[in-house]
């Protein structure tokens, strides 16, 4: 079911535009000067859902959540520090994870098993928890409602990011205003089934916690899931939904109209996140969205897509603003998608051009300055047309430059 002009209505805001939400963030000294403590706080006990990292290697606040989660305990509050990932740390690393939920669970009245946390940063360096609890203690005062204090939230996650990533939509819900808000960190270590990003998502809606996950996990595989940086995949992601109910509807039960009009407005915030992320990849000069249609399931287009999108040549091809279309196709063969050759067609367009560069499996003699021209825009839609089926997919990604071997050479320095 299919919800048109639900009415979507995008907000000056962020994770605190819902009813009851409160946020903020701080320095505290894990970094040098930037901030580095992020705290999101609900009035009363939420129901949360949560997608986590594919990753075997799981960081200690990724085993946290997840058996929290599925205690189903009411979160009240998530944690997060960034800097450092407190991934590979041991034991010690779990009880630092258990002390930064025990400190704010004890600042805020409310028990250590309805706090969750998150980590992000360098992998394999035991956390400075000596100055997060006081950074904890120092920080928890300044929770507050307004969109500044969701600023500095949304600041306080970032690592190599270049600026914070935050939206709020509102839309109508039996006859009630109903708010859904987000931020998210990324831009290194990015691929499909979670990479090093965080994204936490707080709404007011009065939902059911078995519509709320399905949701949820319906929309990262459309969003989250297809998106790529650079093919690696981290060992903290997560994305986070916290459900209060101040909203004041009735709550969904059922997979009704109210149901698909929240479910689509949820995959607009975490559409509009994710491509935020790759927008923001580190040393990334071009937007690249790879649109596959024709193929013969919504697997096969996902799995080219993908393919294309996180093919190390052709990201390269796209920084050297190169119409190498052969390493398209070759990207596409190795996908694992079934397909025939012969009767693929690509296609560059960046809005106000278009081009052909192959026709049903053949080449074409194409308008090299037009394809150059194409190709020197910051965003850049590649469609790749077959003749195998309805199956369609997208995903997102960027080209592969200088600056990203600079940054990630230098990231521990």
């Amino acid at each position: 079911m299919e919800i048109k002009n639900a009415g979507i209505k995008k907000l000056n805001g962020s994770i605190t535009s819902p009813k009851g939400y409160h946020a903020t963030g701080s320095h505290i000294g894990i970094k040098e000067c930037k901030k580095d403590l992020a705290l999101i706080y609900s009035e009363v006990p939420t129901k949360a859902v949560g997608v986590f990292t594919s990753n075997v290697v799981k960081a200690s606040s990724i085993l946290w959540n997840q058996n929290l989660i599925q205690n189903q305990n009411g979160v009240r509050a998530i944690v997060i520090n960034s800097g450092n990932a407190n991934a590979c740390t041991g034991e010690v690393g779990a009880k630092h994870t258990e002390l930064m939920a025990t400190e704010l669970a004890s600042c805020l009245g409310v028990n250590k098993n309805q706090v969750l946390v998150a980590s992000t940063g360098i992998i394999g360096v035991p956390l400075p928890i000596d100055i997060i609890v006081a950074g904890i203690n120092n920080t928890y005062e300044k929770l507050g409602n307004t969109n500044l204090d969701a600023n500095l939230a949304a600041e306080a996650i970032m690592t190599t990011d270049t600026h914070p990533k935050q939206i709020s939509v509102e839309f109508i819900i039996d006859n009630k205003k109903i708010r859904i808000g987000g931020i998210a960190k990324g831009s290194g270590m990015i691929h499909p089934n979670m990479a090093t990003m965080l994204s936490f998502i707080t709404t007011d809606i009065n939902i059911s916690r078995e519509l709320l996950n399905k949701a949820l996990k319906k929309s990262v595989d459309d969003s989250y899931n297809m998106i790529s940086v650079d093919g690696d995949t981290s060992t903290n992601d997560l994305v986070i939904l916290l459900a209060n109910g101040l909203g004041g509807n009735s709550e969904i039960k059922e997979e009704n109209e109210e149901y698909y009009i929240f479910k689509q407005a949820l995959h607009y915030v975490n559409l509009f996140l994710a491509q935020e992320i790759v927008r923001d990849g580190e040393g990334a000069k071009k937007f690249i969205a790879v649109k596959v249609s024709g193929a013969a399931s919504k697997k096969d287009a996902k799995l080219l897509s993908k393919s294309v999108i996180t093919s190390n040549l052709v990201k390269t091809a796209f920084f050297g603003e190169d119409a190498n279309w052969g390493r398209i196709l070759a990207a596409m063969g190795c996908s694992g998608a079934n397909f025939n050759p012969t009767g693929v067609s690509i296609k560059f367009h960046n809005g106000l051009h278009s081009i052909i560069l192959i026709q049903d499996g053949s080449p074409l003699q194409f308008d090299e300055e037009l394809a150059l021209k194409i190709l020197k825009e910051n965003e850049i839609t590649v469609e790749l047309l077959l003749k195998e089926g309805i199956g369609e997919a997208i995903a997102w990604g960027c080209d592969l430059s200088y600056d990203y071997v600079r940054i990630n050479g230098e990231y521990r320095s």
